[in-house]
């Protein structure tokens, strides 16, 4: 028997439009309980959330965990200096209902999430004190305070702020604090775990730091060398002093003059080591090497985990990174 034909045409009629109505208001709510939840929009109802790039990524890993998809914009292998913007990701950055980014560092993300429009945006500069490293020596505080105030209003490029934070964690703690409190905000119905996980990654990375206080105490050199001027901010922590080879970009051409002020800097300041990275060219820092020399190390200024990185994740890189400059500068 076919039931259909039992149904009178008015009958089937409204039928349908009810249940279009139903379905239409079923959409609504679902798009009203995104939204009041602060949340939602990334896969399977979790916080869509889209770093720029490695150490952002892990951030936001670590403090969301369960509650948000995490994407990230630099994918691991790619120097994130270089990092250019394709449509599809900037389509993608635009459904996202956290961006978490670091300003000055990626050009082609500036731009991209200043178009974004996303309602949720957090600059990780904004949450500490960026300063001015050079390729040598320490911060330069006249620089760094014609840079603009405290964690305010930074003219990075133009100023030459140093953006590799990350590698300090005290510094990194104060992103990661920042970021727990944007998440709150976002997505208030998680607002305890996120607390909660904040709070534990601050902890961790507060002990990471003391490893390093008390790792880099005593050694019988304060000077290492570097390929890519990045350890800036460790240095300045640990009462170290850095000379890279290049400046803050790790593709710079480091001219004649600078290697053979490096040439001596190696031979007054006794330096064993001259250090490269996974991500860049070793090209330069052999060269220096074979000059002076010198052994070569892996120095990781974590912008990113590859299969050639020295751990599985921010706390395992850095603590290679200790062991190497340990070993690099006689520690007692």
């Amino acid at each position: 028997m076919n039931v259909r034909r039992l149904i009178p045409t008015a009958a089937l009629a409204g039928a349908v439009a009810l249940a279009g109505a139903v379905a239409l208001a079923a959409t609504a709510l679902t798009a009203c309980t995104g939204t009041a939840s602060g949340g939602g929009g990334g896969k399977d109802g979790k916080l869509a959330v889209t770093a720029s790039f490695y150490p952002m990524q892990f951030l936001a890993e670590r403090i969301g965990k369960d509650h948000v998809a995490v994407d990230s914009l630099t994918k691991p292998g790619v120097e994130p200096h270089d990092l250019e913007i394709t449509p599809k990701q900037t389509g993608r950055l635009s459904e996202s209902d956290v961006v978490l980014y670091l300003k000055g560092l990626q050009p082609a993300v500036d731009k991209a999430v200043a178009q974004s429009g996303v309602k949720n945006v957090v600059d990780a500069a904004t949450l500490t004190r960026l300063e001015v490293h050079g390729a040598s020596g320490h911060e330069d505080h006249d620089h760094a305070a014609e840079g603009g105030g405290e964690g305010h209003d930074h003219a990075h490029g133009e100023a030459g702020e140093d953006p590799h934070v990350w590698l300090d964690p005290n510094k990194y703690a104060e992103i990661a604090k920042g970021l727990g409190a944007a998440l709150e905000k976002a997505d208030p119905d998680h607002a305890a775990d996120y607390r909660k996980n904040t709070d534990a990654l601050v902890a961790e990375l507060g002990a990471l730091d003391t490893e390093f206080k008390d790792g880099l105490k005593n050694t019988a050199s304060k000077t290492f060398i570097t390929t890519h001027s990045a350890f800036g901010y460790l240095a300045e922590r640990y009462g170290l002093d850095q000379e890279g080879i290049s400046g803050v970009d790790p593709e710079a051409e480091p001219s004649p003059a600078r290697m053979k002020e490096l040439q001596a800097v190696a031979r007054q300041d006794n330096v064993s080591t001259v250090f490269f990275e996974t991500l860049a060219s070793d090209k330069t820092a052999k060269s220096l090497a074979r000059d002076t020399g010198l052994k070569t190390d892996v120095l990781d200024p974590l912008e990113g985990i590859t299969d050639k990185s020295q751990g599985a994740d921010y706390f395992e890189v850095m603590r290679s990174n200790l062991k190497n400059l340990q070993k690099a500068l006689g520690s007692k």
